[in-house]
């Protein structure tokens, strides 16, 4: 059996969707799964809307997302150039393979194919059996000369040795075109894979450029993990035939098949990728976490991460860390560490201070910081268990309005974790102003 070749061919012409990403992904999933090679093809004939900038995201997404490509700008090959504007010698060549043998003829200054009037079957690896047939002649080179998409994608199918066609199935439509032009040419047919379409999250139809949450760069700018984005990609479409979702890629290259791959479309949920990329943030190693958290809160101009501050806002970050479902949050949900300008929550106020004896109990709490041990969790929490005793009140007592005063809210990291990282002054000092307030 010969060695599986895939292909990804995007077009420069704007920021990386998470489509395309999908694509890419099951292309390049594929080649690992079968020891085949994963070819990237630049289709930049689009010459108006072709830019630089938009090239360089294609390569810079692919290398965040950690989808390596084997043949290819940057990489070389036995194939190339990779990039179709490299390659007009040899479409000229096929072009007149089809002259030669009567299938084109010219009108209004554009070349056209001539169809069989067969019909075109393929057996899709995903969808099954799927014939059609092609009504009509077809354009294959534009009136000012440049070949349109039909031809040159089945030429550089042809040329490259592809084995796998794995696209979207909004491709289907043309497949029959292709099917028509391998034909003509004396090549086999590649094995066709359609993938279903994502859905956007919110009512119907394709997930756009235009939709939230469509661009790869949206997440990055948001600090997402690109593991987190890639296992979250990897069940658009896709299942292992078990309840797991969380899984590292190394298993999902073992898994991954095309039979495996649904037919019916996977609506984008935006929820789910969060709850994935937490589970995948709790288990990032501290320093990666830390240096990642600081190159946001640094990118954003978040407070407390100016340069001279990075112990204190390791500790921080660290302290946050269970919490958070993307880097993102964390300056807001860390904020009261790094100022005194915070604002007290109205509801959090209302709920603690309407029970009990939250006043006295602070003022209590206030008398015993003196006496506490701050180098440790443990030591602040048997000076709050001690004091608790002693007045016969509960450890809720005082972790509630203690909370509030330092911090402005009734939720957080653990309180005594709190209590440690902000230190004796700073907690002193708030739950005074708090009291005199």
């Amino acid at each position: 059996m010969p060695q599986v070749r895939v292909r990804f061919a995007p077009s420069p012409t704007g920021f990386f969707h998470i489509g395309s990403a999908r694509t890419a992904l099951f292309n390049w999933l594929y080649a690992r799964h079968t020891g085949g090679v994963f070819v990237l093809r630049i289709e930049d004939t689009d010459a108006a809307r072709n830019t630089p900038e938009f090239l360089n995201v294609i390569y810079d997404s692919l290398r965040w997302l950690g989808l390596d490509w084997d043949e290819g700008p940057q990489a070389g090959g036995a194939f190339g150039p990779y990039r179709q504007s490299e390659r007009a010698d040899l479409y000229r060549d096929y072009l007149a393979r089809l002259r030669a043998s009567d299938r084109t003829y010219e009108m209004d200054g554009a070349v056209y194919f001539r169809i069989s009037g067969k019909p075109q079957v393929i057996e899709d690896a995903i969808r099954g059996r799927v014939e059609r047939t092609e009504e009509k002649d077809f354009v294959i080179v534009r009136s000012d000369g440049k070949p349109v998409f039909h031809l040159v994608n089945v030429v550089d199918d042809i040329a490259m040795g592809i084995t796998h066609v794995i696209r979207g199935e909004d491709h289907l439509s043309n497949t029959s075109k292709h099917t028509e032009l391998f034909h003509a040419l004396g090549t086999p047919l590649p094995v066709y894979a359609h993938i279903p379409l994502i859905l956007k999250q919110n009512g119907p139809g394709k997930m756009s450029k235009r939709d939230q949450g469509a661009l790869v760069e949206e997440y990055r700018r948001r600090a997402f993990l690109p593991e987190a984005l890639v296992n979250f990609l990897c069940l658009l479409g896709w299942n292992p035939k078990d309840e797991r979702e969380k899984m590292p890629i190394s298993e999902v290259i073992r898994l991954f098949d095309l039979p495996g791959v649904n037919q019916s479309n996977a609506r984008f949920d935006e929820r789910k990728l969060a709850h994935m990329n937490q589970l995948y943030l709790l288990e990032l190693p501290p320093e990666r976490y830390v240096a990642l958290a600081l190159e946001y809160c640094r990118a954003q101009g978040a407070p407390g991460a100016e340069p001279g501050n990075e112990q204190y806002f390791r500790e921080v970050a660290l302290l946050a860390q269970p919490k958070l479902k993307s880097v993102e949050e964390l300056p807001a949900y860390s904020r009261y560490f790094f100022t005194e300008d915070f604002a007290i929550d109205p509801q959090a106020r209302a709920k603690v201070m309407g029970k009990g004896d939250p006043i006295a109990r602070l003022r209590e709490l206030a008398s015993a910081l003196d006496g506490a041990d701050f180098s440790t969790d443990a030591g602040l929490e048997q000076m709050v268990q001690v004091l608790a005793a002693a007045r016969g009140a509960g450890i809720g007592d005082y972790i509630h309005p203690g909370r509030l005063a330092v911090s402005g809210t009734n939720v957080g990291p653990s309180f005594y974790s709190l209590f440690r990282v902000l230190g004796r002054d700073r907690v002193k000092r708030r739950i005074a102003g708090f009291l005199s307030s």
